[in-house]
């Protein structure tokens, strides 16, 4: 449901609060510091390791992250207490991976989620009951559903980061809310629209993960841009079957916030979850594969995640399901693209 483009005024008097310090974290702390209410009320980011918060205030660089991006120290409030971070803010940004979402929030004991506005801009499922994360922050952490939203859309952190054209989605089931965060990330070179599909664009996020992978493996065993190009849209027409079947919603998933963050993540260099199926796709162990990589591929326990969904609703997800058994069942990768090829067209 589009809702239309964004306002130009500000939002005024909103404390914002980071959760993360990794990529996106960092582009986003950067993004909404370069807002002007930043200059009078700076944003909150919680950063979990000392030395990286140290590194940071004494050089202006993420250490680990986005390290040749200069942030501005003076619009920013650093902590490495979460629960600080959460009590000095209004509105709450969850920028950390999925898989240790849970351990940030519960295994830190944060408490007073539930008083807050809490926007997630994480592309996965949580916990080992596979939550996206609206459901979780709602289910666990006791967030009204009218107090959650998004930030989505094909937004590669390193080119957020270089203040390249950039077209995010922000969600809530209240347009005010969803329209308030969009007017606080506007830039001359960012452009936002509003929906209120908050649940169907967490699942599609989810999955365009595994699909990245699926496209990173067919480009690891050698299969040409010809079948990738297929592979894609098929990927499309499972991601348009699987959320009408677990969502009564009207969307149309040629929407950039579907479709573009599906291409971003399947075809960019920058794409953690290609580079994790490429690599698998030219025979390297899963496990091993992860810890080469030495970052987060969110497709690997999303494509885990799905498949334990769908049990549920039994749609035909030949894409998703091949993904599935290269990573968690051992399958090999060739033998599962020939399969796929003759289910796909």
């Amino acid at each position: 449901m589009y809702l239309g483009p964004m306002a130009k005024k500000a939002l005024s008097n909103e404390r914002i609060g980071i959760i993360g310090s990794g990529s996106w974290a960092t582009a986003l702390a950067n993004l909404f510091a370069l807002h002007p209410e930043a200059s009078e009320t700076p944003v909150n980011w919680w950063i979990r390791r000392e030395k990286s918060l140290d590194h940071i205030a004494k050089i202006g660089h993420n250490p680990h992250y986005l390290r040749g991006l200069s942030l501005p120290l003076e619009r920013l409030n650093m902590s490495t207490d979460i629960q600080q971070v959460v009590d000095q803010s209004d509105v709450l940004i969850l920028a950390i991976p999925s898989a240790y979402l849970d351990g940030a929030l519960r295994g830190n004991g944060v408490q007073g989620l539930e008083k807050k506005t809490v926007f997630n801009a994480i592309k996965g499922l949580v916990t080992d009951e596979h939550h996206i994360p609206a459901r979780y922050l709602h289910k666990v952490m006791g967030v009204p559903y009218g107090s959650i939203g998004l930030i989505a859309g094909p937004s590669h952190s390193e080119e957020v980061a270089q203040e390249n054209w950039t077209y995010l989605t922000t969600a809530s089931s209240d347009p005010a809310l969803a329209q308030q965060l969009a007017d606080r990330l506007a830039q001359p070179w960012l452009r936002t629209h509003i929906t209120d599909d908050v649940f169907g664009i967490e699942l599609a996020a989810v999955l365009k993960n595994i699909y990245a992978v699926a496209a990173g493996i067919a480009h690891g065993v050698g299969l040409g841009d010809n079948f990738i190009a297929v592979l894609i849209s098929n990927a499309l027409m499972e991601t348009d079957r699987f959320l009408r079947a677990v969502t009564a919603k009207e969307r149309e998933v040629s929407a950039s916030v579907y479709l573009g963050d599906l291409l971003a993540t399947a075809y960019s260099p920058h794409s953690r979850n290609r580079t994790l199926g490429t690599m698998v796709g030219k025979g390297y162990r899963v496990s091993g594969a992860l810890v080469e990589m030495d970052m987060v591929a969110e497709g690997y326990p999303a494509a885990l995640g799905i498949h334990h969904i769908n049990q549920k609703f039994n749609v035909p997800m030949p894409v998703a399901e091949c993904t599935y058994r290269i990573l968690h069942e051992d399958a090999v990768p060739a033998d599962e693209m020939r399969l796929l090829a003759d289910n796909i067209h």
